[in-house]
């Protein structure tokens, strides 16, 4: 159930404050440091973030997905690593828990989720599957009580901060219907973590291997029944695909208000840059990209809340908003010229950043493969 509109609108406005007040002056320690300051962590929890997505019975502050996506156009204002820091108890590391998990899993764990003393991961991609995430070779195998869990998941985003994994394991068959989901603390025996990698962009939010060596899992900790971990998953990475696209439009509306505020500053042949209109095309292209993801993402989440299957839409609405997202980057380095390629500007950090989002929860070309796949059933 939505929030009362002023409350809500109290909520964007203090969120939008905290972005440009304590997040954005920090973006450049964070780069460098790899690490989001812990008294950031601390007002994030204080604040409710870690429970933006869990329903309030259990903590969480309950939202809609269109209210979600509204806070996360807010967030997309800065270093994606300061929503990273929630991001995964928001999304993808929560979301099998909310969607299947049975009563008293939920009051075991979402009330810590909601309030940050818990960070969750998502554990599903491997050394060898990860477009191809029905593929999954780590094993779960019945032993009494427990379940031995062994393999390895890699580039798993917050997994050194994590203390419980959503974690797919096959317990059956070859292919999609072989796959079970799990709830693994961090704390098991035979679970280790490796070292964060690293990376091109988005430093601050880390991705590790996580390694399972016959971990005794509890049987009363898998979600569902045997086999509906890939259906659990993908419903997961539906919602998690929407939040990220609305991420990509604020990094996109970030980005357009930068390259405005330097073509208007920034003076050649005595006169702006804003006075070409070369530079009024960047700007024009990139205003219509991020309007049409905007307007995508908000169609979709509208669509969510009615209860209606996003699958072809969430697709599209990421697909199309980390492509654009893409272009509004590479432009704005573009307009701001030699400045654009120096670090002190930000703008050559913002252009590595985006770039993981036409990779992680699922490929462009995995996307374009979903859009044809649900078109043609649907048309059929």
């Amino acid at each position: 159930m939505a929030l009362d509109p002023e409350i809500f609108d109290a909520l964007v406005d203090t969120v939008r404050r905290f972005v440009a007040e304590r997040l954005r002056p920090l973006e450049d320690q964070v780069a460098e440091t790899d690490e989001v300051p812990a008294e950031i962590v601390r007002e994030m929890r204080e604040m409710g973030l870690f429970g933006l997505s869990i329903p309030e019975e259990y903590g969480g502050l309950g939202l809609t997905m269109s209210e979600e996506i509204r806070l996360a156009f807010e967030f997309g204002r800065t270093t994606p690593a300061f929503r990273s820091t929630f991001g995964t108890n928001v999304g993808i590391g929560s979301q099998g828990l909310v969607m299947a998990g049975n009563e008293e899993q939920k009051r075991r764990w979402l009330p810590k989720i909601a309030s940050g003393e818990i960070v969750t991961s998502f554990a599903l991609t491997e050394p060898g599957a990860g477009s191809d995430s029905a593929s999954v070779q780590t094993r779960a195998v019945p032993d009494g009580d427990v379940y031995r869990l062994s393999g390895t998941k890699r580039f798993i985003t917050n997994a050194d901060k994590a203390s419980l994994f959503t974690v797919m394991a096959r317990t059956g068959e070859p292919g999609a219907k072989g796959v079970s989901a799990f709830l693994v603390p961090a704390d098991l025996p035979g679970v280790s973590i490796g070292k964060p990698e690293k990376k091109m962009g988005q430093q601050g939010a880390h991705v590790c291997d996580v390694n399972f060596d016959e971990a005794p899992v509890p049987a009363a900790n898998r979600l569902g029944e045997e086999g509906e971990g890939f259906r659990i998953a993908m419903r997961v990475l539906d919602r998690g695909r929407l939040h990220i696209a609305a991420v990509c439009v604020g990094i996109s509306e970030r980005l357009i208000a930068d390259a405005v505020a330097y073509a208007t500053e920034r003076k050649q042949f005595g006169k702006p840059l804003a006075d070409f209109q070369l530079i009024q095309a960047m700007i024009a292209d990139s205003k219509t990209d991020t309007m049409a993801a905007k307007a995508l993402v908000l169609e979709t989440a509208a669509l969510r809340d009615q209860g209606k299957a996003i699958t072809l839409e969430a697709a599209a609405a990421k697909y199309f908003a980390s492509e654009s997202v893409g272009r509004v980057a590479d432009r704005a380095v573009q307009i701001f010229g030699g400045a654009g390629y120096i670090a002190d500007y930000g703008i050559e950090r913002l252009y590595r950043d985006v770039r993981l989002f036409r990779i992680y929860e699922g490929t462009s070309q995995i996307q374009q493969l979903v859009i044809a796949r649900e078109t043609i059933r649907q048309g059929g």
